[in-house]
């Protein structure tokens, strides 16, 4: 979903080509790397390949979240259709020293309402690792359940999924 969407405290906004310094940060940061994986990001010229390959990709949908007041990229939402997955994958990643201050909550519970206000899709899935527990936190209190377990070559993921506009 490219939109702009804005919450009390927040700006929600498409992904673009000018936020590589912001996506080099935060691709780089100790969460990203621990949780998600080193995409070997490691100058401005990577990361804007990287938001190009993003761009470019009518299945892959990343919004940028920043503060309202200095609009100072905090953290992103993904939303992604996988070809292997039958519902679209949300996701939350956001810089360290933004970290406790409620940011991802606030920006996806918001992106959410507006898929259900929209009903742009029936139902929503959260992929995490077993021990990723802060993120395990958000996606339960956006009211995600969990579902089962997923093998992912060696690794083992947990997948959640909440029910956005019910079809009966």
């Amino acid at each position: 979903m490219h939109k702009h969407i804005e919450t009390e405290r927040l700006l929600i906004r498409p992904l673009k080509i000018t936020d590589k310094g912001f996506i080099l940060e935060l691709l780089n940061s100790e969460g990203w790397l621990q949780f998600i994986g080193d995409r070997k990001v490691t100058n401005d010229k990577e990361a804007e390949r990287y938001i190009q390959n993003i761009l470019g990709n009518n299945k892959f949908f990343y919004s940028v979240f920043e503060l309202k007041a200095t609009h100072q990229p905090v953290g992103i939402i993904t939303f992604l259709y996988r070809d292997q997955r039958q519902f679209p994958d949300i996701g939350f990643a956001m810089l360290p020293q933004f970290d406790k201050k409620g940011y991802a909550l606030e920006a996806t519970k918001r992106y959410l309402e507006e898929m259900v206000k929209e009903q742009q899709v029936s139902r929503v899935t959260a992929i995490t690792l077993p021990d990723n527990f802060k993120s395990i936190r958000l996606i339960e209190r956006l009211g995600l359940k969990y579902e089962n377990k997923l093998q992912d070559g060696a690794q083992v993921l947990h997948v959640y999924s909440l029910t956005l506009i019910n079809d009966e």
